[in-house]
């Protein structure tokens, strides 16, 4: 696509060009995050209450009993200053339990609580239709094909 052509599209669509930013890898990821963020909003967030943030983290912890905080922050990829405050969003909702770490005074370790468990199978059920809901303009082998080149975006050695 020429970038006139880009920017002709763009604007058609919005009534607003964005430039050579029409053309950018970037600009269409991103586009395409608050897209996906929006429709959980309406779905998973409203009946929730539960951010995609705060979902990923529950399955993190989920999936690793005992994982430190500082573990948990790591993976999530965030600050570890931030995690204290997600972990307590999720200790004040009654998903997870912070236990000191049997090794380490200085460390907690995290945990599912039973009533963490039963609601995260509730939202991660939430979450596969609101994720079929999204890509439904895709084709499953499409959405296989994105999620494929994605992951070669980020996960580079």
């Amino acid at each position: 696509m020429t970038a006139s052509r880009a920017r002709q599209v763009d604007a058609a669509q919005t009534g607003i060009s964005v430039g050579p930013m029409a053309r950018e890898l970037g600009f269409h990821l991103r586009r395409s995050q608050i897209a996906a963020f929006k429709v959980f909003a309406q779905t998973v967030t409203a009946a929730e209450g539960i951010t995609p943030g705060l979902y990923g983290m529950l399955q993190v912890i989920a999936n690793n009993p005992g994982l430190s905080q500082s573990a948990l922050a790591e993976a999530m990829e965030v600050d570890r200053s931030s995690i204290v405050k997600v972990v307590n969003q999720l200790e004040e909702k009654g998903l997870i339990a912070r236990e000191p770490s049997p090794t380490d005074r200085r460390s907690y370790r995290l945990r599912m609580k039973p009533e963490g468990k039963l609601a995260l199978k509730r939202i991660e059920e939430a979450v596969m239709h609101q994720d079929r809901q999204f890509a439904a303009a895709l084709s499953a082998a499409e959405r296989a094909t994105l999620i494929d080149l994605l992951k070669r975006l980020y996960q580079r050695d």
